[in-house]
């Protein structure tokens, strides 16, 4: 990809990783790909807002290079210490190594860590600003969205706003606006991305949008670090944050499960049943086998959550244990659920689930349900039937 004029003097300079595949460790599935977007603001001072996944820096050079030599750059700014943002950083600076690095006292610490290098550092915090000329530079502080580093930079003669991880996707395109791609997508994209990286961090977003609106802070384009940037209507992003932050829901049950021997998928089909017979949306899912990306964020806006398994050990089997603890890390709020399992000489499994639901802060709104070994009709009649009260339940709260 070649550099790409998303303002007057402003350029998108970054990355489309076609390949990629997984993030965050392989707890994130990206399956369209992604983008590390990194910009370049031209003015009398020039200034590189964010960096490239390292993989990627010889094209981040080679677009910087369509509109400036490198040696040019007076600032670095670093909004995110994460790698896929900064991961270029010492190469950039190897050209321009009297340009000024700019981040948060916490980033400076994070990037002197992870890098070891001797840059001129300036620390900025919320309500510091840099003059490029005709332009500015304004700073504000989003710890925990999703770093204790991480921040956001604006230039309010353009009403740009750069979030860095804030308002994202991962997305590989050869178009770079919102307004030039799919909008399903898009917003599949835009949930999904909310739902595994910023939802535990809900209430920290309500108050930084809060901030934000208090401060004044005018915005007709947002230019994240991943995926598409918003030009069109960047207020379809920020409202969806307002609704996600809420962790407003839906009639909508979320069926999770893993089965060794199809017992405990038989129940889960079964209960899902149940509940569509009462008018509510089921999405039923084998965590052993679906994309737990797409399970997270179909639970986005779910009331309800049922969660089970075959017994093992007395205990959950591993890949819906696995499951349970990373749904915890992502704290969801105001939910109902219920366990459920089957198992052969002794059970457990269910009851384990139940306990971290609870934990969780999810409402057990019915009791953990089990069938030792397979269930036979009697059995299916009360799972049906099960599923009916749980879906009038979803339906009454």
């Amino acid at each position: 990809m070649s550099a790409v004029k998303i303002k007057e003097g402003v350029y998108w300079v970054g990355s489309v990783d076609w390949n990629s595949k997984s993030f965050h460790g392989h707890t994130y599935t990206t399956k369209r790909g992604t983008t590390y977007n990194s910009y370049l603001v031209v003015d009398e001072k020039i200034a590189l807002i964010d960096s490239v996944y390292t993989p990627f820096s010889e094209e981040l050079i080679a677009n910087i290079r369509e509109v400036v030599p490198l040696e040019k750059i007076d600032y670095m700014v670093v909004n995110h210490v994460e790698r896929d943002h900064s991961g270029s950083v010492p190469e950039i600076m190897k050209y321009c190594p009297k340009a000024k690095v700019i981040g948060t006292e916490k980033c400076k610490l994070g990037m002197n860590r992870n890098y070891y290098c001797n840059w001129e550092w300036q620390t900025v915090k919320t309500g510091d600003k840099i003059s490029l000329g005709k332009n500015t530079l304004a700073f504000v502080e989003a710890p925990m969205l999703h770093w204790p580093d991480s921040m956001f930079t604006y230039i309010p003669e353009l009403e740009l706003l750069l979030p860095n991880d804030a308002f994202g996707q991962h997305i590989s395109t050869s178009k770079r606006f919102d307004d030039e791609i799919d909008q399903c997508e898009l917003m599949d994209e835009a949930a999904a991305y909310y739902a595994n990286i910023l939802l535990p961090f809900s209430p920290l977003v309500s108050r930084k949008i809060e901030e934000v609106v208090k401060m004044g802070i005018k915005i007709n384009m947002i230019a994240p670090s991943h995926g598409i940037i918003w030009r069109k209507d960047p207020m379809k992003i920020i409202n969806a944050y307002i609704k996600w932050a809420k962790n407003e829901t839906t009639s909508k049950v979320v069926i999770a499960y893993e089965t060794m021997w199809k017992s405990t998928e038989i129940m889960a089909k079964t209960i899902g049943d149940g509940i569509t017979s009462t008018g509510v949306k089921v999405v039923i899912s084998d965590v052993s086998t679906a994309d737990k990306t797409d399970v997270v964020k179909e639970m986005l806006d779910a009331k309800g959550f049922l969660i089970g398994s075959s017994t093992h050990g007395n205990d959950m089997l591993p890949s819906i244990a696995g499951f349970m603890a990373f749904l915890k890390d992502m704290k969801p709020k105001g939910r109902i659920g219920a366990a459920f399992g089957s198992y052969g000489w002794g059970g457990g499994a269910a009851k384990s689930i139940e306990g971290k639901l609870t934990e969780m802060g999810v409402e057990i709104a019915a009791p953990l349900i089990q069938c030792q070994f397979v269930p036979d009709k009697d059995e299916m009649k009360k799972l049906f039937e099960y599923g009916v009260e749980f879906g009038k339940k979803i339906k009454t709260v």
